[in-house]
């Protein structure tokens, strides 16, 4: 049904920068005869609502402590219904957003009434298509964080009107159509997740274990531990490994940073198993000036701070660099512990660095915390016989995932150009449409992740 749609017979020119050419039998329409701005205020007994780019304006209660209320003046802020539209701080970066549910909302944000004439799951979808949220930057104004969406000059531009009728089938046509790719991308997502369990449970296995399930074993003595081979010994990360944090030379002396050539990581660079390259350099001056020191290859690193799951991420180092005070470098005695084997059993998700260190991700991590590390010791030999297993056993897993994201990229972007195409009226769906079964107007729930605090902007409140 997809595959068969075609365009409208005749199109006319618009003149507008978010479609260029139209169906001839839609009209253009103000966006303020399309829709009343909402100013009402006094209801602090409403729920409140929390403003996001992925899922439209929702109950600030569905996401806890994820969104920031800084004000408790609730009779000053702005009703919304659900259907509205809200004009938000971040609108000239991800478009307008429907709401979802009523409530009230800072009164920093405009709040549009859909008019009668208006089906809101068509301009749902219309107002957050690439070429509309390219060209609202016409309508900004400010500059960087203070940039804001114009609402008097975007009250006097024109928008597309279909039909209402039409408006409804293309709405209905979209939820069908999105249901369908929404489906399969979360099977595949499931399916990613299954993988990267599997791969978690032969890591586990392996640094836990061995690769000999024979091997006679023994109580290990660590509490996430039952048994380990008889032959192994746990000790401390610090008997082994060398284990220091670099420095960060001053922001404000140009001479350490412009034009270097030493390279510097940061616990933000800290977002895969191996770093190979760094994004940010530092000067000769630099390095003399601060208390860094050299990461050599073959090294931990293990992020001390950051946002989210960084903080008590590991990588390896495959390259000569420097870091700063987030950054715990570990260097092991490679007489006595293959690196590869050690970041595999520190990365380990049924391990995982919480449980290594107690409560010090709470309180926060620091040296001490890492240095105290209890860690499986197996012969070198077996240690690096493991470490090839599980580079083998990873590699054959992250190539599978790869092709699967590839497949969830290409069904993302089909979706995204499918809905810019129908709802700019480059594509017919009204036959289609028509076929379709009633409950197709409900849209499909999406397979988004939860949102996190930067998506929000109940800070304004």
């Amino acid at each position: 049904m997809i595959s068969g749609l075609k365009p409208y017979p005749e199109y006319t020119e618009t003149g507008l920068p978010w479609i260029r050419k139209m169906p001839v039998h839609w009209a253009q329409r103000r966006t303020k005869f399309l829709f009343r701005e909402r100013v009402q205020k006094g209801f602090p007994n409403e729920p409140l609502l929390a403003a996001t780019q992925s899922k439209g304006v929702v109950r600030k209660e569905d996401y806890g402590t994820r969104t920031v209320t800084a004000m408790k003046d609730f009779h000053l802020l702005k009703l919304v219904e659900g259907g509205d539209f809200v004009i938000s701080l971040r609108s000239f970066e991800g478009g307008l957003e429907i709401s979802h549910a009523r409530g009230i909302i800072s009164p920093a944000y405009t709040v549009l009434k859909p008019n009668p004439d208006i089906y809101p799951g068509y301009y749902a979808r219309f107002f957050k298509s690439p070429d509309f949220i390219h060209s609202l930057t016409l309508f900004v104004t400010g500059i960087r964080e203070g940039q804001n969406i114009d609402y008097e000059r975007l009250s006097r531009a024109y928008m597309p009107l279909p039909p209402k009728d039409e408006q409804i089938a293309i709405g209905k046509f979209l939820n069908w159509a999105n249901g369908r790719l929404e489906r399969a991308i979360r099977a595949k997502r499931k399916t990613i997740a299954l993988l990267n369990e599997q791969k978690q449970a032969i890591i586990h296995r392996a640094v836990t274990r061995g690769l000999n399930p024979d091997a006679p074993t023994k109580p290990s003595g660590i509490p996430w531990f039952k048994e380990i081979p008889s032959h192994w010994e746990f000790l401390k990360l610090r008997r082994y490994c060398s284990v220091f944090a670099g420095a960060t030379p001053s922001r404000y002396e140009r001479k350490f940073w412009d034009g270097g050539t030493i390279p510097w990581l940061a616990s933000g660079d800290v977002n895969m198993r191996r770093i190979k390259s760094a994004s940010q350099f530092i000067t000769e001056a630099g390095f003399a000036a601060s208390s860094t020191k050299w990461i050599r290859p073959k090294s931990l690193v293990i992020a001390l701070a950051g946002q989210g799951r960084t903080k008590g991420m590991v990588a390896t180092i495959e390259f000569n660099t420097t870091g700063n005070q987030s950054l715990a470098a570990v260097v092991p005695n490679p007489k006595k512990i293959d690196y590869r084997f050690l970041a595999y059993y520190i990365e380990s998700r049924y391990l995982n660095i919480r449980n290594l260190v107690g409560d010090g991700l709470r309180d926060g991590l620091n040296l001490d915390h890492i240095k105290a590390i209890p860690i499986p010791i197996p012969p070198l030999e077996e240690q690096e016989k493991t470490a090839d297993f599980l580079d083998t056993e990873t590699q054959r897993i992250d190539c599978v995932i790869q092709g699967i994201n590839r497949t969830v990229k290409l069904f993302e972007e089909y979706r995204s150009k499918l809905t810019a195409d129908v709802v700019t009226g480059k594509l017919d769906v009204r036959g289609v449409a028509a076929k379709l079964p009633d409950d197709s107007i409900k849209p499909e729930p999406d397979s988004s992740e939860p949102i996190e605090e930067s998506e929000t902007e109940e800070s304004a409140i």
